[in-house]
């Protein structure tokens, strides 16, 4: 890594020649803490450099959680980090380029959804699977993600998934069951309600995440999108979750299927809806690890229980608030502070502690 840091401050007149000044074209998109541009080397190696925004004490943060774990990871099916630069105020991650950007341009998309078949999808979930695993229970660390959505899910030139943005990530000791923090970070809808309540997060935290991921890549809806009029008075409405749910056990789930996808893979789509189920229960202990999920997907053989009723996406407790005081806009990143009163508060920017 430190050679191609070295690289890349040599060749870049200090970053800029790569990106062409961070210019607009470039910018292949943006989070809660900066930009991600395209850039290219003096020897014509394409690279993706995320600009941390100045002055931003979660950057700081972010920026040094993100080199320290990603510089000990090495999978197919994490985004690779070539190097990082540091020159007065500005903070740059150098990774590897993966060219079709992330999973959310394609699945939210009606027009782009067709280009991605149910063989491609069960890659990509297969692929996503296999990359928890190794964070997990595979790599001389354990790390829990913390930010499984779809927009960090990155395809490569096959469309094989990449998990990326490992700035939320925390490393937790081999043994060590959970952690507890009284900063909550990540993104409204995909975080478990133990986290999004109590601040407890776990490897099952990251199951919970990965079970919303599979319902919106079956489904082609966002977990924090408005689903149902319940009535035309009183509008109240129903989350992902509970839809998927009400479908399955009144045995309508064919309802929640994406038209576009194969009906002949229909089995295999249905035991991914059981499987995702199983991720969004609301107990902990009900979940299945992912390596559990990995033996599910590519065994028959291995029975699947009947899921528990899932958590709601809205702080884990129904009627605590309504979808639309809480709707969070596209890729957009939340804090929710734990207090005794456990009320909510939801912001734009995401902190963290390392």
């Amino acid at each position: 890594m430190k050679t191609i840091a070295s690289t890349i401050s040599h060749h870049m007149v200090h970053h800029k020649v790569a990106t062409n000044n961070f210019s607009e074209d470039n910018k292949l998109g943006h989070g809660g803490f900066g930009v991600v541009y395209q850039g290219k080397l003096a020897n014509g190696q394409v690279i993706a450099v995320k600009r941390l925004s100045k002055g931003s004490g979660q950057g700081d943060r972010e920026f040094k959680n993100e080199v320290l774990l990603l510089a000990k990871l090495q999978h197919r099916n994490l985004v690779k980090l070539h190097g990082f630069c540091l020159e007065g105020k500005e903070r740059l991650l150098i990774y590897e380029f993966v060219p079709n950007k992330s999973l959310d341009y394609f699945i939210f998309d009606p027009i782009k959804r067709t280009q991605l078949d149910w063989e491609r999808l069960y890659n990509i979930i297969n692929g996503i699977v296999r990359g928890l695993l190794y964070l997990h229970e595979d790599s001389r660390l354990r790390i829990i993600h913390r930010d499984l959505k779809a927009s960090n899910i990155l395809l490569d030139n096959n469309m094989n998934p990449k998990i990326s943005d490992f700035g939320l990530a925390r490393l937790i000791l081999v043994g060590q069951t959970q952690g507890n923090t009284e900063k909550i970070v990540g993104t409204y809808g995909y975080m478990a309600p133990e986290y999004a309540m109590f601040g407890k997060f776990s490897i099952k935290s990251d199951v919970f995440s990965f079970g919303v991921l599979i319902i919106e890549i079956i489904t082609g809806q966002k977990v924090t999108g408005i689903l149902h009029e319940q009535s035309t008075e009183d509008l109240l409405m129903e989350d992902l979750l509970s839809f998927v749910w009400r479908n399955w056990r009144e045995g309508t789930i064919i309802n929640i299927i994406d038209p576009l996808l194969n009906s002949s893979s229909q089995k295999e789509i249905m035991r991914c809806i059981q499987i995702s189920l199983l991720c969004v229960q609301e107990k902990v202990v009900e979940r299945p690890t992912m390596a559990t999920i990995a033996r599910m997907l590519n065994s028959y053989s291995v029975s699947l229980p009947l899921p528990l009723e899932p958590a709601s996406v809205i702080a884990g407790k129904p009627g605590s608030h309504s979808i639309s005081d809480m709707q969070s806009g596209e890729d957009s990143e939340r804090i929710i502070r734990s207090s005794q009163s456990k009320n909510i508060s939801a912001n734009e920017d995401s902190s963290d502690e390392l």
